[in-house]
């Protein structure tokens, strides 16, 4: 059967030479109006308000590389690639989704992996009044490029020589665990290299 203009507006004509082939008539009726009501008109202020959401844990994410690039990294520059905040952002609005409280019951620890070694780079809490139901745990990764090393290398030496020349370049890659606190379902990873 293929839905035509003439089936969708219910014209007794129509449902008279469905009826002539064999179909029940409360089962048609039904399911025209089932389809009626199931399918939702989408809701704007939910995608804007989504949307905004994840622009606000962009900013937070990326505040927290330019807190931690000379305090915790010691580098002047950190290059992140395009679009991976907004990568991780989804994900943690995602995984928050099924979260009782939602993204307010989310801490997040970000960390950083330098040669298989996490360094802790900030703790982050979307919601300080509310009690958090679970944690995430971010792993931003380096990238394994000859190029920076052989870089700082060269311009470490003599002249050029200043505390924070180097530049940290991101991988597009991160690890993303999720825990909850209140429940006895393991941990969820999401590893996007």
């Amino acid at each position: 059967m293929v839905a035509t203009g003439s089936l969708s507006s219910k014209n007794p004509a129509s449902i008279s030479e469905l009826l002539d082939g064999g179909y029940h008539p409360g089962s048609l009726l039904s399911d025209f109006d089932y389809w009626d009501y199931v399918v939702p008109e989408p809701n704007l202020n939910e995608v804007v308000f989504e949307e905004t959401t994840c622009q606000n844990l962009v900013k937070m994410l990326e505040n927290c590389l330019s807190r931690s690039k000379q305090t915790k990294l010691g580098c002047s520059k950190v290059l992140v690639p395009e679009k991976l905040t907004q990568r991780i952002a989804q994900d943690v609005l995602r995984l928050s989704s099924t979260e009782p409280c939602g993204l307010r019951g989310c801490v997040m620890h970000v960390n950083l992996e330098i040669e298989n070694v996490c360094k802790k780079l900030d703790r982050i809490v979307c919601d300080a009044s509310v009690v958090p139901t679970f944690e995430l745990t971010l792993v931003f990764k380096q990238e394994s490029c000859p190029w920076t090393s052989l870089k700082d290398f060269f311009f470490s030496r003599g002249r050029f020589s200043s505390g924070l020349k180097r530049t940290l370049i991101l991988s597009s890659g991160f690890r993303l665990v999720k825990k909850k606190l209140y429940s006895l379902i393991g941990t969820t990873v999401i590893e996007e290299c």
